[in-house]
């Protein structure tokens, strides 16, 4: 049954699904490990009505997400937010994410992100607790692939942390 909805899930995001008001809150984050850079790149979809009331209310702030009009301080608050917020360890150490920009898709904004200069590895801890300090029911799918093998958590704020090993 969770495969079964963390496929549904990432369909309902990844497909572009569109509506005005959503009575879902999800995010779809996907992790592939480079081997040829050796670096992690990693993707995250999440609502902009959800990520802009996050960042405003976390930070006091009045920023506005559009394409067509975007103010105040996004960049320095996004990169802030995500460091916080999705955490990745490997062996142990945590690692430093690269906020490197975004794009606006529809009602969704995509996030980029990368780990540079990091050596192959089998074992993985995911943190992501994005929006789940503003919504309870706040659920974050993701899929991690290492050697062409890609395996797919559902966190949320009860369970916001999983390791995940890689043959």
């Amino acid at each position: 049954m969770r495969k079964i909805s963390l496929i549904l899930a990432s369909f309902f995001l990844l497909s572009g699904f569109k509506s005005g008001a959503h009575e879902f809150y999800l995010s779809v984050t996907e992790i592939e490990y480079n081997n040829e850079k050796q670096s992690l790149q990693i993707i995250t979809r999440v609502f902009i009505d959800d990520f802009e009331d996050v960042l405003n209310e976390r930070y006091g702030a009045d920023l506005q997400l559009s394409e067509e009009a975007e103010e105040g301080a996004v960049a320095e608050n996004i990169s802030k937010y995500l460091k916080q917020k999705l955490r990745l360890q490997v062996n142990g150490e945590e690692l430093q994410l690269n906020y490197l920009g975004k794009e606006y898709d529809a009602d969704q904004l995509i996030l980029y992100i990368e780990v540079e200069d990091l050596a192959p590895f089998n074992k993985i801890e995911v943190t992501n607790e994005i929006l789940t300090d503003l919504f309870d029911d706040q659920k974050n799918v993701v899929h991690v692939k290492v050697n062409d093998k890609t395996k797919s958590l559902l966190l949320m704020r009860q369970q916001e942390t999983e390791k995940l090993t890689f043959p």
